[in-house]
């Protein structure tokens, strides 16, 4: 009775209904009330602020490749390391969050790769080209911290549907950039501007966006429903050292397997947003806006497809527990693969642009569902365990850059085919994803449903009772 009386006081002080750990049991996707409303707000758009910056390069890079003389060499090589600059900077936020909580990281980063994102416009040759996508590339890592924020304020029966807007909407802006940078870059050419001088001046934009929406987040941005990331952090681990966090993440093999999964769903996405404009430039001869529209679509769709991805993941939750939640990952990311393997096989513009609407909706569900898993890993290692998920994403991203389209070993049609193939192979492992409490894709819980401790994950009593 005492502490349903402390629940019901409890939500008299915020504006949706919390759980015990007063976090949010409900999404409401328009409401902006602090502080989980606003914290869910803060960070899709900061993070989309980020993968508008760093994909804001491949929309413009026919215009750069022509005044740099840069060879297709030179851009291929680019790309990974475009997404090689995120892959430690991903590891090391999920501790850093743990240590100063995600509302700190988010702004540091941000506030630190703003200048880089300037510095696109002072690039001269094809080393500094290079340099300037391995540093923009930092500015991804605040995915984790987005992602560590959205689970420090929603309950498990949301968090799905919560990380998956979140990270959608995010994952637009790689989408909007590419609409948006050859406006911005046809707006300057207007004024009589030359196309040299257009393009250098169209990076300020995306380095302004950035800065601000940081500014943004260290306002008005609150860490934890009760305002301060400290105490809650000296509740939950006390004097615990971040080696022995980082470490307790790091042996959970969970955490590996649902990396290598996110390495094939959002690795493939991130290495699509970075060649999808160019090869329908190159291979059905359209002009640069009308390449930028069609790979515009592809990021764009995050705006439905990954929230779907959440969405599903906690239904087939409530539904058939973990099992669920693992199986919809497990279908959805294969299917993605097959769509993949034929957009490299279809040779009509239209049937190709129907098939990457198809992919990019598949593919990016997928992640939605990866991270529908990710919070029910380690509560002990949330940070850590989101950070090696995360990073997963960019190693994927690089080994599918540098195999298939670095250089010119493979045509672009046949590296998309053989991409969707290595996205069906690696997403077997999450066959052997399995938990004591919940149970796997094949094997149930090895606890009874009578021990308290361990319930399903549908017992609202142990609803967000994840792995210790």
């Amino acid at each position: 009775m005492e502490a349903e009386a402390e629940t019901e006081q409890v939500d008299h002080l915020f504006s949706l209904p919390v759980d015990a750990d007063q976090k949010a049991t409900e999404f409401r996707l328009f409401l902006i009330a602090p502080p989980h409303m606003l914290a869910f707000h803060l960070a899709w758009f900061s993070l989309f602020s980020n993968f508008f910056s760093t994909f804001s390069i491949p929309p413009l890079l026919a215009v750069i490749q022509d005044d740099l003389n840069l060879t297709d060499t030179d851009t291929g090589r680019a790309g990974a390391p475009a997404f090689l600059g995120s892959i430690f900077s991903r590891i090391a936020m999920g501790p850093i969050c743990d240590l100063v909580g995600p509302r700190i990281a988010i702004a540091t980063l941000s506030l630190i790769t703003a200048p880089v994102i300037l510095s696109t416009s002072l690039i001269s040759s094809p080393h500094s080209f290079i340099a300037i996508r391995f540093l923009t590339g930092f500015s991804l890592a605040n995915f984790v911290a987005n992602q560590f924020w959205m689970s420090c304020m929603f309950s498990s029966c949301v968090v799905g549907l919560a990380n998956g807007f979140s990270a959608g909407w995010a994952n637009m802006g790689s989408g909007v950039t590419q609409l948006v940078m050859p406006l911005i870059y046809t707006l300057i050419m207007s004024f009589n501007v030359p196309s040299s001088t257009a393009w250098r001046l169209a990076f300020i934009v995306p380095a302004v966006f950035q800065a601000v929406t940081a500014l943004l987040v260290l306002a008005f941005g609150q860490d934890v429903p009760s305002g301060s990331y400290r105490s809650l952090k000296k509740v939950n681990i006390g004097k615990e050292s971040l080696c022995n966090v980082f470490c307790h993440g790091a042996k959970n093999y969970r955490a590996w397997i649902l990396a290598l999964t996110y390495g094939f769903c959002f690795g493939v996405e991130m290495t699509t947003d970075n060649i999808i404009a160019e090869y329908f430039y190159d291979r059905f001869d359209v002009n640069i806006q009308v390449a930028g529209i069609i790979a515009g679509s592809f990021g764009m769709a995050n705006f439905f497809s990954r929230p779907s991805g959440g969405l599903v993941s906690d239904r087939m939750g409530r539904r058939f527990g973990m099992r669920g939640r693992l199986w919809g990952l497990w279908v959805t990311q294969t299917v993605a693969g097959l769509l993949c393997l034929l957009l490299g096989r279809v040779n009509s513009l239209w049937g190709s642009i129907l098939v990457m609407c198809a992919f990019s909706v598949f593919v990016q569900a997928a992640s939605g569902l990866t991270f529908g898993v990710v919070p029910f890993v380690s509560k002990r290692s949330l940070g850590v365990v989101s950070g090696i998920t995360g990073s997963g994403g960019t190693v994927g991203a690089v080994i599918t850059q540098l195999l298939l389209f670095s250089g010119s070993k493979f045509s672009k049609q046949t590296g998309i085919s053989l991409m969707g193939i290595m996205m069906i192979v690696c997403t077997l492992p999450v066959s052997l994803i399995y938990f004591p409490q919940w149970g796997g894709m094949f094997c149930g819980p090895s606890y009874g449903s009578d021990d308290h401790l361990n319930g399903p994950e549908n017992d609202e009593t142990n609803h967000y009772r994840l792995l210790q």
